[in-house]
């Protein structure tokens, strides 16, 4: 690299004379090892400081009295580690700019405070490579931070970076190859960092909540022999001991259940679900929920504890449990809106539910499927393409249909509703509760009911736990059983608009084959 030739953050510099850039960097590889005798993939190094925390070491008035008086250095020294995004050679003295999961930090290295091969390192290093640096903290003449590397083996190769990190214009501003490369995007764009490490932040603060609370985290299996809890397409797999099919859950609904007949009160579980059907902005094949069963507790207990699961993590994100997303300004502190289905449905198109025949045109002039649809069917499909806009603040939809809620418990004043709701924020379902139905006998005959009206294509994601039901007449008390889509909910507290976005490798179709290159079996 030319003196005074400084590189950007955004990726190397355009290839010498057309040298592939590869290339050029395994060349020097070779120097690093056959010259220099440096081992370019590095090894363990104790006392590291991220580079947040190294920065705050600095000690101001230690660095005055230095600049004043060079044998007076009480400067702190640090050591840190990260990856070189920035690069510049000024003849004898060289700046660069780590990046690391904390943020960036300039280090220094000068001809006169370090070894030859140090220096020679530091003049080899290409934007990409991972390194560790030694020095006291102080400032240069326009005020930067900055660790100036001092001492023999201040500066040291961790690993070489041999694929050119990709710059803006070479296509990481590409959701698809973004998120495929999530390794240089988040090397390259820091909110990404911030998103994914206050992901774990969120879920952490929901185990804190629910542990003080008294609900006792369980595992259940992700490997089900009967795909239940769930009308959902499972991925199918076989187990070779058993010689039998097994299938990826797709929710851990009737396992759960079984401890609350096992006598455990309060569980939860924040898993893995597995659903065979399509990708969009909200949806991904495997995604991350919490479900929580809580006995002699109904819909409206579950309602309660959700509102302060969510209200709390706002505020523990935000500060002021005011958070934006999409334009809006999302207000977790004020009380949840509490609307009937019934009601939203009448708002929402000017008649009751009830009106099946007012129902069906309006679905026909939605162009919405009616022709041989159950009336609440129907309804339904309205509902979702009407009803659901336009609730972005956080609002409880409670009182569902019955014909469309089958497991649900019914409303003891009016069976044609049920003890169901639906959470919606940001115009985004985030999860439904549900007063449990606990007698056998009406959960059989609902499951079978379930079964007798699906066509062919559902009846194939449709099951019937018999073991489920053998433990149901053992005995479940009366429950409330709520279930949260993690990833939606990080998606408003971080202010993601795609799902994607809050999941670190969603899944991508695969990639076409480089010219020359067999396609994938």
């Amino acid at each position: 690299m030319a003196a005074n030739a400084p590189t950007t953050p955004e990726g190397s510099p355009p290839a010498r004379g057309g040298v592939d850039q590869e290339a050029d960097r395994r060349a020097k590889l070779k120097r690093l090892r056959d010259e220099l005798g440096i081992d370019p993939f590095g090894g363990r190094v104790d006392g590291l400081l991220d580079l947040a925390a190294a920065r705050q070491r600095y000690d101001a008035e230690a660095d005055r009295r230095h600049k004043a008086d060079p044998s007076d250095d009480s400067r702190p020294i640090v050591g840190i580690a990260g990856r070189v995004r920035l690069h510049r050679v000024m003849g004898n003295l060289i700046f660069m700019t780590l990046r690391d999961h904390s943020g960036d930090l300039q280090v220094a290295v000068s001809k006169k405070a370090v070894d030859a091969t140090s220096f020679r390192l530091a003049r080899l290093l290409d934007l990409g490579d991972v390194v560790t640096a030694r020095g006291p903290l102080a400032t240069t003449k326009t005020g930067e931070i900055t660790v100036w590397a001092t001492g023999d083996g201040a500066l040291a190769l961790a690993s070489k970076c041999l694929t050119p990190p990709p710059d803006k214009h070479s296509g990481l501003q590409d959701p698809e190859l973004r998120c495929r490369m999530r390794y240089a995007d988040m090397f390259t764009h820091e909110q990404v960092v911030r998103t994914f490490k206050l992901r774990s932040r969120i879920v952490s603060a929901i185990r804190r909540f629910m542990d003080e609370r008294d609900f006792l985290e369980v595992e259940t299996p992700m490997l089900q022999p009967v795909a239940g809890g769930a009308a959902a397409r499972p991925f199918v797999t076989h187990h070779n001991a058993l010689d039998m099919p097994l299938f990826l859950r797709i929710a851990p609904e009737l396992y759960l259940k079984r401890l609350l007949v096992g006598g455990l009160p309060r569980v939860y579980e924040i898993n893995r679900n597995f659903r065979n059907e399509g990708i969009d902005r909200q949806h991904n094949p495997e995604f991350t929920s919490m479900e929580v069963y809580q006995a002699f507790g109904d819909y409206m207990t579950g309602l309660e504890l959700t509102e302060s699961l969510i209200r709390h993590l706002a505020q523990t994100v935000s500060g002021d449990g005011v958070i934006e997303w999409a334009g809006h300004a999302i207000d977790y502190n004020a009380p949840f809106r509490r609307v009937t289905y019934a009601e939203l449905f009448r708002q929402a198109n000017g008649f009751a539910m009830t009106e099946f025949e007012r129902v069906r045109r309006r679905a026909r002039d939605l162009g919405l499927r009616e022709a041989g649809l159950d009336d609440w069917l129907v309804v339904n499909a309205v509902f979702e393409h009407t009803a659901e806009k336009g609730l972005i603040q956080p609002t409880f939809v409670l009182d569902y249909p019955s014909a469309i809620s089958p497991l649900t418990r019914p409303r003891r004043d009016d069976p044609a509703l049920c003890e169901r709701w639906d959470l919606f924020i940001g115009e985004m379902e985030i999860g439904p509760c549900y007063s449990e139905l606990n007698d056998p006998d009406v959960q059989e005959a609902r499951f079978r009911q379930q079964l007798a009206g699906a066509d062919e294509q559902e009846a194939t994601f449709r099951s019937l736990d018999s073991d489920f039901l053998d433990a149901l007449k053992f005995g479940m008390p009366p429950a409330g059983g709520l279930g949260i889509g993690i990833d939606r909910l990080v998606m408003l507290l971080s202010g993601s608009r795609t799902i994607r976005d809050v999941i670190l490798f969603p899944l991508l179709r695969p990639q076409a084959p480089a010219e020359g290159e067999a396609p994938p079996a």
